[in-house]
């Protein structure tokens, strides 16, 4: 460590953190409220409690400056469309009647009225709200919530510090707006929303901020030299205002790049940096533009994603180096920690040693104080906490759960062939179309069906012993001959079992492989109140036994029409689990793959006609620059077809993905080799239709006409119209009829109506279709 008295300016802080509760109290006041069941003042209060709760939780830990503002009922980004005035103009008198209402509908849609595109957040599993921008869209500065959270945090006695979603982030994620003329640059308004944050950050000097953090992760991303101009100018402009708190920019998620030297030389008070992962160029980039003498920087060392415990040593080693390099470090997470649980020890199903290896949000809490007094007042201060760190961390490396021989053997025999079908594509679409003998655009589902109160009781007695397992499978088997019986009665084409015995798309897999631990608590959120509780991946992977073939199989004996074994990919599994950091992603991916590879190898030995092989996190895992593109895409593709290419020519394999910038990976999509691929098309108004087309796409697809993630039923007619804009894109005899994406979060009244109409809507274009 160098200089004792830089060292003793350290403190610990947070970007944020869950905000769902311990029991997820949030969730269940949102709920209550849509359902008239809980009032808005109730809510209200709830939010309040949680936020207070926090609060007072990271105090108590030893946070000097807890984060405000990055508590948010639906999303941040949709707060900041709130706090800077940009309501969409169909929204815009649901919010002037309720405010409330509003900002939920902008979030949920209406009957009437199409929610807010969603798409996911960088390259994790939270979704955000897409602002809607135009060259009309003015902006109207709205700090309410921002200075309301900020005083009732200084209402507890604590030092607090606003967080906002920074102006040069806000719009690099934005859309243009429906009737902006194409090409038009969201980024092109800066100019007019400065002002507004300039109203923001004074509201907030007047209220008491001593900082501002202002979150820019958007710059870890390739950015062009008029994108980093404009963040030159942003943080000019707004570092020489006269009435504003010290402003903190912060990034995250990686490497920032050229974008450092921009921020570097920026007249603002402190920068917040990740040390963590491939980010950990930070360090480097940092001391290459001279560092940041005299100012503040923001060590984000304790991972922000993970789960695994900080390893102490090589933390203080970045820290101690770092000391150099600022007038005053102060030590974090690397991100918010809304992307981790909220306390391991609430874990009573996990093996105490193997409990000792995992930390969740408050356990890293816990490590960025404990870093932050080291680097305040010495090592000596943390003798008993480091060496408990080194014990844990060398148990984790010498544990036999972490390596299995023959999984490894298995995957290191992979050869070009596994990974690659037997036939081409037009070879196997004869075969497929001869076995299937499907209708011109081709109905089906995504795979879900609504979780009803029913199931979830009846997975939960059977976990109490309140029922036995013939009792739990009579209850799933009566669940599938209803949405069987469904299906058929509707008109769907292609049919699904529904997956009514599935907690979740991935812990269900996690819960039947090698490899993976499941939590009990370890909720995460994902989107507004969908939580889920993402298994860890702590050894290598491999399937003891069939998964999924019973209820396949069960399926497929009550109707002769085809039904969809249903599978999540390798990928998914990994992005959607707190993955293993001890080795290469790539390999545990493989590991993944060969376990799925022998699913799908017994669902087509039971004469499962058609597999779906969910991808959704493809596009999501992508790493931020495209440096890295190449070589990540290539094993994760690698991967998938791994799972998929053990199959005979006429079985027809399936993937879906949703909820992303799907034109960036269009030839990654391409190689997968999958034979239909289904996509969300509805909330984009099938703007992933024009990129396969544009693409040269040569495989069967369907975008979606069924936005799943909103209450409103969509009409025959405006389904309709949606598939004849796929139409344009993609010719009839390779166009498919579906839902944007699984229908477990819906209820079953707008689920029957909404496929009744959907498969209406494909009748009807059927019908205008030229006689062959």
């Amino acid at each position: 460590m160098t200089s004792k008295s830089a060292a003793a300016a350290a403190r610990a802080t947070v970007y944020g953190y869950p905000r769902q509760g311990p029991d997820r109290e949030l969730k269940k006041a949102i709920e209550g409220y849509w359902k008239d069941r809980v009032t808005a003042d109730v809510l209200r209060e709830t939010a309040a409690g949680l936020r207070r709760s926090n609060w007072q939780q990271l105090a108590d830990t030893g946070i000097h400056e807890v984060p405000t503002g990055d508590f948010s009922l639906y999303d941040h980004v949709l707060d900041t469309t709130v706090m800077v005035g940009a309501i969409p103009e169909r929204h815009r008198a649901a919010v002037e009647a309720d405010a409330l209402d509003g900002y939920f509908a902008m979030a949920r849609g209406t009957q009437d009225v199409a929610p807010l595109e969603m798409t996911k957040w960088f390259d994790t599993n939270y979704h955000y709200l897409v602002p809607e921008l135009g060259p009309d869209t003015s902006f109207t500065a709205d700090s309410v919530k921002q200075v309301a959270e900020l005083e009732e945090a200084q209402a507890l006695g604590l030092t607090a510090r606003p967080v906002l979603v920074g102006p040069l982030t806000y719009l690099l994620l934005a859309k243009s707006a429906p009737g902006a003329p194409a090409g038009f640059a969201p980024l092109t308004l800066l100019d007019r929303l400065l002002p507004v944050y300039a109203d923001v950050l004074a509201d907030l000097h007047a209220a008491g901020a001593e900082w501002v953090q202002l979150d820019e992760p958007a710059l870890v991303q390739d950015r062009n030299p008029a994108e980093l101009n404009a963040a030159a100018r942003a943080y000019r402009d707004l570092g020489t205002l006269t009435r504003r708190p010290k402003l903190l920019v912060a990034s995250y998620f990686g490497r920032l790049g050229d974008a450092l030297p921009v921020l570097a030389k920026a007249p603002v008070e402190g920068l917040a940096l990740d040390f963590t992962g491939a980010a950990a160029a930070n360090l480097d980039a940092l001391a290459a533009v001279g560092g940041l003498p005299g100012r503040r920087l923001l060590a984000g060392v304790v991972d922000g994603r993970n789960i695994w415990i900080n390893d102490l040593s090589k933390s203080l080693s970045t820290l101690g180096t770092l000391l150099g390099l600022a007038g005053q470090v102060d030590v974090a997470a690397s991100c918010s920690l809304l992307h981790v649980p909220l306390d391991a020890s609430a874990e009573r199903d996990i093996d105490p040693q193997i409990l000792r290896w995992l930390a969740f949000a408050r356990q890293k809490t816990a490590e960025t104080v404990t870093l932050a007094r080291a680097l305040a007042h010495g090592t000596d201060t943390i003798a008993g906490e480091l060496a408990a760190n080194r014990a844990d961390l060398a148990s984790r490396a010498g544990s036999p759960i972490t390596r299995t021989p023959h999984v490894r053997a298995r995957a290191e025999a992979v050869t070009d062939a596994d990974a690659r079908r037997s036939q081409p594509y037009t070879e196997r679409a004869a075969a497929q179309r001869a076995r299937l003998d499907l209708p011109l655009l081709p109905t089906t589902t995504i795979g879900s069906f609504p979780q009803t109160g029913e199931l979830r009781t009846a997975r939960a007695d059977l976990r109490a012993g309140r029922i036995d397992s013939v009792g739990y499978e009579e209850r799933i088997e009566a669940e599938i001959r209803d949405v069987i019986a469904f299906q058929e009665k509707t008109g769907l084409d292609v049919l699904v079992h529904g997956e009514p015995e599935r907690n979740d798309m991935v812990q269900y897999f996690a819960e039947q492989l090698t490899g993976y631990l499941a939590t009990r608590h370890g909720w995460v959120q994902s989107y507004g109140t969908r939580y889920v509780r993402p298994p860890i991946l702590a050894g290598d992977v491999s399937r003891p036994r069939a998964m999924t073939v019973r209820w396949t199989a069960y399926a497929q004996s009550l109707t002769p029409r085809p039904v969809k074994g249903m599978l999540t990919g390798p990928v998914t599994m990994l992005a959607w689990s707190f993955v293993r950091d001890d080795q290469p992603l790539a390999d545990t991916a493989r590991q993944v793959a060969l376990a799925l590879r022998d699913e799908v190898d017994d669902l087509q030995a039971a004469g499962t006609p058609v597999i779906q092989v969910d991808e959704p996190a493809l596009r999501e895992t992508l790493p931020p620059r495209a440096a890295d593109h190449a070589a990540y895409l290539a094993w994760a593709t690698e991967a998938f077809r791994i799972t998929t290419s053990g199959v005979r020519p006429d079985t027809q394999i399936h993937t879906h993905m949703c909820y992303a910038e799907f034109g960036d990976i269009v030839q990654a999509i391409d190689d997968l080799d999958a034979d239909v691929i289904s996509l969300e098309a509805a909330r984009s108004h099938m703007q992933v239709a024009r990129e396969l087309a544009a693409h040269g796409y040569p495989r069967e697809a369907g975008p979606g006409v069924y936005d799943i993630h909103s209450p409103r039923v969509p009409s025959a007619q405006e389904a309709a119209d949606l598939l004849r804009t796929g139409l344009e894109a993609i010719p009839a005899e390779r166009l498919w009829v579906n839902p944007d994406c699984g229908l477990k979060t819906r209820g079953w009244p707008e689920t029957r109506a909404s496929l009744e109409n959907l498969v209406a809507a494909a009748r009807a274009v059927r019908g205008e279709l030229p006689a062959s």
